[in-house]
This record gives structure tokens, C-alpha cells and sequence, in this order.
């Protein structure tokens, strides 16, 4: 979760701003997501002004998380989204303790890119 250092309340509007210093994240590609993402939608009041209310910035930690962190595109995150909105995106599975070979790698890598070249195709 964003941490804020403004001494408001957790359930407080944020401003682009204080979002963009919280995540990491910089304004003109929260403003991006917003266009790419129809669930991201903050508050807009006078002069165009955003707040983004706690969901909000959950959302844009999962954008991030998806895009940023575990390399999703645009159009797979949004994919993801729409699939399940409440859930966090599948982890994948670490290494196993035991040491791999590389010919077991490999074998297992293409086996994994094989199972999303079939997903792909659903």
C-alpha cells in the first residue's frame, strides 16, 4: 500500500500529486492510465483538478504492479483487470530448492511458453 506522509486520514482525497510521490509513479503516466484504463477514474472537481479516493490508489498500485513489476502490457493488464477487478494477479510459481540444469530449464521454459502461447489462443 502507498505510504503518505500528509497526516491525513487513510480514507482521504489525494491529489495526482501526492498519488504520483506515494507510488512512484509519475503524473503524466497516472494521467495516461486513466485514459487507458476505464475502471481508474478520480474525482474531478473546478479546473479539472484530481483526487483519487483510496480504491483509487489500489488500482494504480495493481496497474503498477502488473505493468511495471511483473511485465504485463498495457492491453494484458487491462485484460487482467476485466478477468477478475478484486484480485491480485496470479503469482508465478519461484524455483524450486532444488538446483535446475540448464536442458531441465530450457525444458521447462518452453513448456511454460507453450502454456501461454495456448492461453493466448483461448
Amino acid at each position: 500500500m502507498a505510504e503518505f506522509d500528509d497526516h491525513k486520514e487513510a480514507g482521504a482525497l489525494r491529489t495526482i500529486g501526492e498519488v504520483a510521490t506515494a507510488t512512484g509513479i509519475k503524473t503524466h503516466v497516472l494521467r495516461y492510465w486513466e485514459q487507458q484504463f476505464p475502471q481508474l477514474k478520480p474525482l474531478k472537481r473546478s479546473g479539472g483538478r484530481r483526487y483519487y479516493r483510496p480504491e483509487d490508489v489500489t488500482l494504480v498500485e495493481r496497474i503498477d504492479d502488473l505493468v511495471n513489476i511483473r511485465g504485463y502490457t498495457l492491453k494484458g493488464a487491462k485484460s487482467a483487470l476485466r478477468e477478475a477487478p478484486d484480485e491480485p494477479a496470479p503469482t508465478a510459481e519461484g524455483p524450486s530448492s532444488d538446483t535446475l540444469n540448464k536442458s531441465d530449464l530450457l525444458i521447462r521454459l518452453k513448456a511454460i511458453r507453450n502454456e501461454l502461447k495456448a492461453a493466448m489462443m483461448a
